[in-house]
């Protein structure tokens, strides 16, 4: 059908409210636009896309959204996919970023840009930095693509974008497509992926650290998908995989900020006989009940942002659901419920000092931690820490924000010491006898391997890995 185009703003109008009209419009297209989606690698020097990688979960998402109605090609440069010179085949390129991979993304955005393809960049990083990033594109999506997904796909059909797509209000969950995993499977590398399956159950964490650049995405919004929802889509995945032990891992940023909801969805995990983790918040952890609950609904790992056993530096921070005197409360209560604790712990604050190294050492070996990760007081942009500590920063080489390397000095130490400090605890931590003593009586699981490997790791670290 030929669509005259006086009718093209009308289709727009109805599509924009409406997505089975967006669906009818593109039905009446000669023929479907073709996406390119692409998932960058990262430049840095550290083990950041080494081994096995996740499932990129947001970019499925969006394979799932434009699959309805556009022909998908879906490249990951982690696993070792090229991506073609020649864009000719393409009428869409469509990339996700991270800041840490942002001049790789802006490098691909750039060169389809030179061959006249609509370009959209979307991500934590053109979110927060939306201005620098339409300069490498047609159109950047501002937060979930979701919430604009009608407006977007109406736009991409009638070759007229806008230069940034953000929405007025976000979409419940409830609505949200269940991910097509396909699209990342049909890589001839895709036994590159994490045997873990990413899920969401919630979007959003109103407590508001001023480092994290999640309510600058979702502001003080705390979303939630139905229980059988979440539960549906882990019988998928069951029956996808002809098993019913399956390890899944939660992609919330607060998967417990509602403890009624979270409870409730451990009570009938329990009952699946699955496998997971996630990341959780330390504020309710204290009460033996949770531990005893997720434990029993299949939990082999926490993970948990410790960031500093200084009191000074979590108020400075607004780490307010951290709370010092709960650390080895919370640590004991999972522990013997049989879940393992990824512990994150953060340095370079202001505050800090080579006795928080030592109290952090003490801190992990006395409570046994199984999978510590370290990393550099990172400012990312968008967040009020980037802007508070900007005319500090050592530079703004996008590559080198992977929480790793030297941003700026801190006020109670020089950035030699600093790495110092930083390099010895990692090697002291990951030695091979630390190990046994941490990981003493653990089931013989994939935390071992990873310990081992973090063994290998900090074996090689110098301090020029860090500037």
């Amino acid at each position: 059908m030929q669509i005259d185009q006086s009718e093209a703003p009308f289709h727009a109008e109805t599509t924009i409210r409406s997505e089975n009209g967006l669906k009818r419009f593109a039905a009446e297209q000669k023929s479907r636009k073709k996406w390119l989606l692409v998932q960058p690698v990262s430049t840095t020097s550290m083990m950041v896309d080494s081994g096995s990688v996740s499932m990129p979960l947001n970019l499925l998402m969006v394979a799932t959204l434009a699959g309805e109605l556009f022909d998908i090609t879906f490249l990951d440069e982690r696993l070792g996919d090229t991506i073609p010179e020649d864009l000719s085949g393409f009428d869409v390129v469509a990339i996700t970023s991270r800041t840490l991979n942002a001049s790789k993304a802006y490098a691909i955005g750039d060169a389809a840009k030179k061959q006249g393809k609509i370009v959209i960049l979307g991500g934590v990083h053109p979110t927060m930095l939306n201005d620098e990033a339409r300069e490498h594109s047609t159109s950047v999506v501002y937060g979930e693509i979701e919430s604009v997904w009608p407006e977007l796909a109406t736009d991409v059909i009638l070759g007229k974008m806008k230069p940034v797509y953000r929405a007025e209000a976000l979409k419940p969950m409830g609505s949200m497509h269940r991910p097509e995993f396909s699209y990342a499977l049909q890589s001839p590398r895709s036994k590159k992926y994490s045997a873990l399956i990413p899920i969401l159950a919630t979007k959003g964490c109103p407590v508001g650290c001023n480092f994290c650049t999640t309510p600058t995405i979702y502001g003080k919004n705390y979303r939630y998908r139905e229980i059988e929802l979440v539960l549906d889509e882990m019988r998928y995945h069951q029956e996808r995989l002809g098993k019913r032990k399956i390890n899944f891992s939660f992609m919330d940023d607060n998967i417990s900020f509602r403890p009624a909801y979270f409870m409730e969805l451990l009570e009938e995990m329990a009952k699946l006989g699955v496998r997971w983790n996630a990341n959780i918040s330390m504020n309710f952890l204290h009460k033996p009940e949770i531990a005893e609950l997720a434990g029993r609904s299949g939990c082999d790992l926490m993970s948990i942002g410790f960031e500093s056993l200084n009191p000074e530096t979590l108020k400075s921070v607004h780490k307010g659901s951290n709370r010092l005197d709960n650390y080895e409360t919370v640590v004991g209560n999972l522990h013997k419920n049989g879940v393992a604790i990824q512990g994150y712990f953060m340095f370079g604050f202001d505050n800090d000092s080579e006795e928080s190294f030592q109290m952090t050492y003490d801190f992990i070996m006395k409570n046994q931690i199984e999978f510590p990760v370290f990393s550099l007081v990172t400012p990312f942009p968008g967040t009020p820490y980037f802007d508070e500590m900007k005319p500090r920063l050592r530079h703004f080489d996008w590559d080198k924000y992977d929480t790793y390397h030297y941003m700026f000095e801190p006020n109670s130490m020089s950035g030699e010491k600093l790495l110092e400090n930083f390099i010895k605890l990692q090697k002291e931590v990951y030695k091979g006898r630390a190990i046994m003593r941490r990981m003493k009586g653990k089931p013989l699981n994939w935390v071992w391997f990873a310990n081992y490997m973090m063994h290998r790791f900090t074996k090689k670290l110098t301090p020029e890995m860090f500037l």
